[in-house]
C-alpha cells in the first residue's frame, strides 16, 4: 500500500492558485495601511479626498478577486493548498462588506 502525499500541506502548485495567494497578500497590506495611516487623517486633507476613494475600491476588488480566484482554483484546477483556501476568506470578507453595503443604508 503507497502512502497518498498530503496536498493539504503544501504550497499551491497551480497559477491561479498563486494568484489568489498574491492578491490576498496584497489586500491584507492595503487594509493594514488603510487602518494605520489613512483612516487616521483629518478629513479636510486633500489626500483623503482625492486618493481614499480609489484607494477603497481597489482594495475591496483586490480582496474580492483573490476570493474568487481561489474559488476557480479549488474548484476547476483541483487546488488543495492550505494558502489556497486561506485566501477564500479575504473573498467572503469582502463580499460581505459589499452586500451590506447594498442590504443596509445609512
Amino acid at each position: 500500500m503507497v502512502a497518498k502525499s498530503n496536498t493539504f500541506w503544501k504550497r499551491p502548485g497551480t497559477y491561479p492558485g498563486w494568484w489568489a495567494v498574491g492578491l490576498a497578500a496584497l489586500f491584507v497590506v492595503m487594509i493594514i495601511l488603510n487602518a494605520t495611516i489613512f483612516m487616521r487623517l483629518s478629513e479636510n486633507t486633500p489626500l483623503q479626498l482625492t486618493l481614499l476613494p480609489f484607494y477603497g475600491i481597489i482594495m475591496m476588488l483586490c480582496g474580492l478577486a483573490a476570493g474568487v480566484i481561489a474559488l476557480i482554483a479549488i474548484l476547476r484546477n483541483h487546488e488543495r493548498s492550505w494558502l489556497v483556501w486561506l485566501t477564500l476568506i479575504p473573498g467572503v470578507f469582502t463580499l460581505l462588506i459589499i452586500l451590506g453595503e447594498f442590504l443596509v443604508p445609512h
